[in-house]
């Protein structure tokens, strides 16, 4: 959610030649290899988990440009690929996204579908008529699309009144969905037990929420409680872990950081308010994330989790622009 402006910038800086000069750091690969350790993690302990990185679609190219080959050993650790603004958001709310990176997008969207992969779309718009526009325009491509009303995803879309392609039926893979909710900022509501219920009211085949609520892990019984939709049959809870940045909000964080910065972190988001870019390929970040019983991941699996819906995955065009 926090980082597709590098999409943007991304793509008119390089659409004419996307390849960049690194020196020692090949920062795609170093990224895909990320991805595909947490999908080795996490398949080892639940050999259905699932894994779906956002943004930063390039990457299912072996080059990250047009004339790439799919990148097998990527595709292989994940099960779809999350994109937001591909028709409405991209340069605000409301605003379609221009047709030339949309076409750029859907390049990268197309591949990975070919491969096999569920591609999930969330366009940000209030409007009505550009909501039903959104949804129109994924259905045409085969995507699984949510319209969110709210940039900050704090609230299920009150429009539609019925879920799009709403059905009864089990979904037990992310391939057998044909919805999403993306509910990422539980602030609005005034208790846990309120987020939890209204996310169980809904038929929403899979749910993409944080495993914190207000900073407390949920639990692996809060998970329970909303692994089914309202019509009694099975969905998947999907936990958000951005990758490409720390957040000064997660248990992870030590006070002290804020004078003595650790080596992998690096500056604070101008954009976003207490997150910070790090060194993702840099061991001492990973650890964080996976490998030990107080990583983030091993916090997700614990809770009973179904996947993980990786961001800021297009951390390696902050690192290829500040080489260039």
């Amino acid at each position: 959610m926090k980082s597709f402006h590098f999409a943007v910038i991304f793509f008119f800086s390089t659409i004419s030649a996307c390849s960049q000069s690194v020196d020692e750091i090949d920062y795609q690969q170093e990224m895909r290899n990320f991805v595909q350790e947490i999908s080795e993690y996490g398949r080892n302990q639940n050999p259905n988990f699932i894994v779906i990185p956002q943004n930063g679609i390039q990457l299912v190219s072996d080059n990250g440009k047009w004339d790439g080959k799919p990148d097998k050993d990527y595709l292989d650790a994940i099960d779809g690929l999350g994109q937001e603004s591909l028709y409405y958001g991209s340069y605000g709310d409301d605003i379609p996204t221009p047709d030339d990176l949309t076409d750029y997008l859907e390049f990268y969207l197309d591949l990975a579908k070919k491969s096999g992969k569920t591609i999930l779309v969330t366009d940000y718009t209030s409007d009505p008529s550009k909501m039903d526009s959104s949804y129109t325009l994924n259905e045409e491509k085969g995507y699984i699309s949510y319209a969110a009303d709210s940039r900050e995803l704090d609230q299920v879309a009150g429009y539609p009144e019925e879920i799009i392609d709403e059905n009864n039926d089990p979904v037990r893979r992310l391939r057998d969905t044909e919805n999403f909710l993306y509910l990422l900022n539980p602030g609005e509501y005034e208790s846990k037990e309120e987020f939890l219920s209204e996310i169980a009211a809904t038929n929403y085949g899979v749910v993409i929420i944080d495993a914190f609520y207000m900073g407390e892990l949920l639990s692996k019984e809060d998970i329970i409680s909303i692994k089914s939709k309202a019509d009694g049959s099975h969905r998947l809870i999907i936990s958000y872990m951005s990758i490409g940045e720390a957040e000064d909000y997660r248990y992870y964080w030590q006070e002290e950081w804020n004078q003595h910065a650790p080596e992998w972190l690096g500056d604070e988001n101008p954009n976003w308010e207490g997150n910070y870019k790090v060194k993702y390929w840099m061991d001492s970040w990973k650890e964080i994330i996976l490998g030990n019983d107080d990583s983030f991941l091993q916090k997700i699996l614990d809770s009973g989790f179904d996947g993980v819906y990786l961001d800021i995955i297009d951390a390696f065009q902050y690192y290829e622009r500040k080489e260039g």
